[in-house]
């Protein structure tokens, strides 16, 4: 999570009404969760959904991490005691479509950065996005950069739906449930951003390909 991408997170949570509610799927070991419960008002309901089940952790890291997956839930509930959000936090440790009993509604910010597989990002979009109320703010992580996650907004977020794009830090993509908002000027600033979708797949590619070790010191960072 970069500077600028800490921000949005900080900012979106800040507008969270004190009786409102966040809902965060996909926190790995939890540096995204302390943002939001840090900067969320006292009465907001935390809500972070990640299995912690060794799949889906990152680029090349889909399945069979179970080692690794106790790990990361020992680091994430160590980082929020740390950040001294722990009583602030209410973490369900399930799969995003198996949680969604557990969540009340309306959601007033939710923050996807779970499975970026087409499927289980087009589901956290399509089901989770539709409990969002009015006026509420979606943001979704690697948007535009990872391919799966970007087939979802397009197929999800584009000629259907009520949510509108205003604007992203980087991956970090916001939109805001609108449904009143006319469609074109929205599908118009999404298909804005695939010249920049292009150039991280190209740039992906060639890090893949061993570029980055050519380029020592020089070589770009992995986008996100």
């Amino acid at each position: 999570m970069s500077p600028d991408q800490g921000r949005r997170l900080w900012d979106a949570a800040r507008r969270c009404p004190v009786d409102g509610r966040i809902v965060e799927i996909g926190s790995f070991r939890g540096k995204s969760t302390v943002v939001l419960a840090s900067a969320a008002a006292d009465g907001v309901d935390v809500v972070a959904i990640d299995p912690h089940a060794g799949n889906d952790r990152g680029p090349q890291e889909l399945e069979g991490f179970d080692r690794e997956a106790q790990t990361d839930h020992e680091m994430f509930l160590a980082n929020l005691a740390a950040a001294g959000v722990a009583d602030r936090v209410r973490h369900v440790r399930e799969f995003s479509d198996r949680a969604h009993g557990a969540v009340a509604d309306p959601v007033d910010l939710l923050y996807i950065d779970g499975a970026h597989r087409f499927g289980p990002a087009r589901a956290d979009l399509r089901d989770w996005g539709a409990r969002v109320g009015d006026g509420g703010t979606l943001l979704v992580h690697d948007a535009f950069s990872s391919v799966g996650v970007t087939l979802a907004i397009l197929r999800e977020m584009t000629v259907r739906g009520r949510f509108r794009y205003t604007g992203r830090s980087r991956s970090l993509a916001e939109f805001r449930a609108d449904p009143g908002a006319p469609r074109a000027p929205h599908v118009a600033r999404v298909l804005a951003q695939l010249p920049w979708f292009a150039k991280n797949l190209l740039l992906k590619v060639a890090l893949l390909a061993g570029v980055g070790r050519l380029l020592g010191d020089r070589a770009p960072d992995w986008p996100y």
